[in-house]
């Protein structure tokens, strides 16, 4: 049997429709400071967060066109971005970083909450997406996706398996365009961002 989509999911797609989703939090200077924290191995926290975004979206069109799951894809994106944003590096030894993967997700949520609008669905993303480590099982469908992506792209960075370097690539790409910082040539003409 072979599987036919209308649209197909390509990395171009994706990550167009991850920043088109995500935009406002990834322009934003306090999701950009992210950029200077390390997550795992070489990964920045911003970068980790781009990943986890990439497979919940890629999780979520799966479960919508062969499941007729709907998700939404809006707070799944904006959660994801949202879901380790600690700002702090938690590589300093020190008791508190000792528990980080237990506290983390509650300072996140505090931070997200002072400093971006969120709904019920990102905030319930951003406080269970370490679930089972911590014990509060997920409300919604769109925390138990980001869950599972989360674990995968920590395993992935964790041995340096590259599974996003083009998503990262094309949303850096997006953020120098919507910062005037490049133009396309396009032959005879220039687009200036």
């Amino acid at each position: 049997m072979r599987l036919q989509f209308s649209k197909r999911i390509t990395e171009y797609r994706l990550a167009k429709e991850l920043f088109n989703r995500g935009k406002s939090i990834i322009l934003s200077p306090e999701a950009q400071a992210t950029k200077q924290f390390i997550q795992h191995g070489e990964t920045t926290v911003f970068e980790h967060c781009l990943a986890v975004a990439k497979f919940s979206l890629l999780i979520a069109h799966f479960l919508e066109r062969t499941l007729k799951i709907e998700v939404d894809k809006d707070s799944l994106v904006r959660g994801a971005l949202l879901h380790d944003y600690f700002l702090y590096d938690w590589h300093d030894i020190c008791l508190a970083n000792i528990v980080h993967g237990f506290t983390h997700p509650g300072t996140a949520k505090r931070n997200a909450e002072r400093d971006f609008e969120l709904n019920d669905i990102e905030k319930d993303i951003i406080a269970k997406h370490m679930f089972p480590l911590t014990p509060f099982l997920p409300t919604y469908r769109e925390s138990l996706i980001v869950s599972i992506a989360d674990k995968w792209c920590a395993l992935a960075e964790t041995f340096k398996i590259d599974v996003s370097s083009y998503i990262i690539y094309r949303v850096n790409f997006n953020i120098a365009l919507a910062e005037g910082g490049c133009s396309i040539n396009y032959g005879e003409t220039l687009a200036e961002a």
